[in-house]
C-alpha cells in the first residue's frame, strides 16, 4: 500500500513522525491523515499559534509546547520522541519572525549565521538542524495527495477568465516567486493589481479588491526550486470567504503543488458562492 507519493522511498511507517504545527486547519489535516495511515505521531506546537484543540488531542507524553524560536527544546523534544521523521505545517505569524521571536543559543547561532533573513531562510536553517540531529524532514504535501490542486475546472463548468489573461497572471505569479517576493497575485484583463509579500495573502486579496473586480483573477504558484519541507501554499475556506468578501470569483492553483485544505468542502462552498477554482499545469 503507497500512503503517498511524496514520501521517501524508504519510509519507515513504524517510526514517529513529529508534527511541528503553526497556524490553522492545515496542521489539522496533517494530524488526521497521518493517524488514519497508521504512523505513530507526536507534536511540538507553539504558544499563541498552533490551534489548542490540535494541543488537546494528543495525549501529554507526546506533545511538547514551545515558545517560537526555542530550537534546542524543539531538538530535543525529537529525540524524547525518538522520531524518525518531522512534518513541518502550518503558518508561523510573519512578524514573529522579526519581531516576536524567544530565540535560544541554538537559533541564535542560525540567526547570526544568515546573509539574509526571509522566512525561507530561517525555515530552511532549521530544517537543516532537525536533519543533522537524524530526524528526516519530510515533504509538506506528505499524507495529503486528495487535497492538492488537480488539473483543469475543479468546480466544474466553463472558466471564466480567457486564456491570454490567464497566462498573463501565471507569468506574474511565477516571476514574482523567482524574485522571492510572494507565491501569489492577482491581475485583470492584463493588469497587475496586487502581487503577494510580507502581508500574506488575505491582505493583497483585500487590496485587489479595492479595485475594479469584473474579470479578476487570483493566481497561486510556486518557485520552481521550491522546498517543500516547510513551504507549500495553501488555499483553504479563510482565502475563500475573502475572496468572496473582496469581489474575486476566480482562482487558479498550480496544480499539485498548492493544498486545498479540506478539499471538497472548499470546492462545494466555491460553487455555492459563484467562485470558480482552475488547476494549472
Amino acid at each position: 500500500m503507497v500512503l503517498s507519493r511524496f514520501l521517501p522511498p524508504d519510509f519507515d511507517p513504524r517510526k514517529p513522525v513529529a508534527l511541528i504545527a503553526g497556524q490553522g486547519r492545515y496542521p489539522m489535516l496533517v494530524a488526521d491523515a497521518i493517524r488514519r495511515a497508521g504512523v505513530p505521531l507526536r507534536l511540538i506546537a507553539f504558544e499563541e499559534e498552533t490551534r489548542p484543540d490540535l494541543f488537546d488531542s494528543f495525549p501529554e507524553n507526546e506533545r511538547r509546547r514551545l515558545l517560537v524560536g526555542q530550537l534546542g527544546k524543539a531538538l530535543r523534544a525529537l529525540r524524547d520522541f525518538g522520531a524518525g521523521y518531522a512534518f513541518m505545517a502550518g503558518q508561523i505569524t510573519p512578524r514573529r519572525l522579526f519581531g516576536g521571536l524567544h530565540p535560544d543559543l541554538g537559533a541564535i547561532k542560525i540567526l547570526f549565521s544568515l546573509k539574509r533573513r526571509n522566512a525561507e531562510t530561517i525555515f530552511g536553517a532549521i530544517a537543516a538542524e532537525i536533519e543533522n540531529a537524524g530526524v528526516r524532514m519530510l515533504d509538506a504535501r506528505s499524507f495529503l495527495d486528495d487535497h492538492l490542486a488537480s488539473s483543469g475546472v475543479m468546480t466544474g463548468g466553463k472558466f471564466p477568465i480567457n486564456r491570454e489573461y490567464l497566462e498573463h497572471g501565471v507569468h506574474i505569479a511565477r516571476e514574482s516567486a523567482r524574485l522571492d517576493i510572494g507565491q501569489g497575485c492577482v491581475v485583470r484583463k492584463g493588469t497587475v493589481l496586487a502581487v503577494e509579500a510580507f502581508e500574506g495573502t488575505d491582505e493583497m486579496l483585500r487590496r485587489a479588491g479595492t479595485f475594479k473586480t469584473d474579470g479578476t483573477l487570483f493566481v497561486k504558484t510556486v518557485k520552481a526550486n521550491q522546498d517543500y519541507r516547510f513551504d507549500v501554499p495553501v488555499f483553504g475556506q479563510r482565502t475563500l470567504e475573502v475572496m468572496r468578501e473582496s469581489g474575486l470569483h476566480a482562482a487558479a492553483l498550480e496544480s499539485g503543488r498548492v493544498i486545498i485544505v479540506d478539499k471538497p468542502a472548499v470546492i462545494a462552498q466555491a460553487r455555492a458562492w459563484g467562485i470558480s477554482l482552475l488547476g494549472f499545469e
